[in-house]
């Protein structure tokens, strides 16, 4: 996006700064209003080889719900513009714990907050996608940033997919040598 970019939802306008990743559903984008920072979330529609998707933006307010009720650490999402499919998060500044892993930072205090997540989760059955990209640790707290949850499977939880990734395994350095 260019520099002085705009985009509007619900008819407030907001100063898009920065991209601040993609994923399978959206570009995240650090956007400003009014002097102070937001998360929009543009809704995508490119092709995901390993995912399918009904209704997108849907999908990210009643995966906001259910993780909101099961106790998760989440963005506040302040608005939501259905028609464009944006959404306008909260902004929680920090380091991911891909940054984190990346930079030779020990996340092990992290762990025992996952651990907490994944048992409030695990009750509620439901898993989140534990790649280390979609946590921000602001003042010694992990927050899970995505919206995205998916009933529970073993397969998918953090012991057995998402602890690949948190830390330098050979999992880590193939994903990062790739999409560096």
């Amino acid at each position: 996006m260019s520099e002085n970019k705009k985009l509007s939802v619900n008819g407030k306008e907001y100063e898009i700064i920065s991209l601040l990743g993609k994923g399978k559903g959206g570009y995240s984008y650090l956007a400003k209003r009014n002097g102070e920072f937001f998360v929009l979330k543009q809704i995508h529609h490119e092709p995901c080889s390993y995912y399918s998707f009904g209704n997108k933006i849907q999908a990210e307010i009643n995966d906001y719900k259910r993780l909101t009720d099961a106790g998760i650490k989440i963005p506040l999402m302040y608005d939501v513009d259905v028609q464009r499919e944006r959404i306008i998060k909260e902004y929680i500044e920090g380091s991911t714990i891909f940054e984190l892993v990346k930079n030779n930072k020990n996340v092990d205090l992290y762990i025992h907050q996952l651990t907490e997540m994944g048992e409030k989760l695990k009750r509620r059955n439901l898993n989140i996608d534990y790649f280390p990209t979609n946590f921000i640790v602001q003042n010694e707290l992990l927050y899970y940033i995505d919206y995205e949850c998916n009933e529970y499977s073993d397969e998918w939880n953090f012991e057995n997919w998402g602890k690949k990734y948190w830390s330098k395994t050979p999992e880590f350095e193939e994903y990062l040598k790739n999409h560096s």
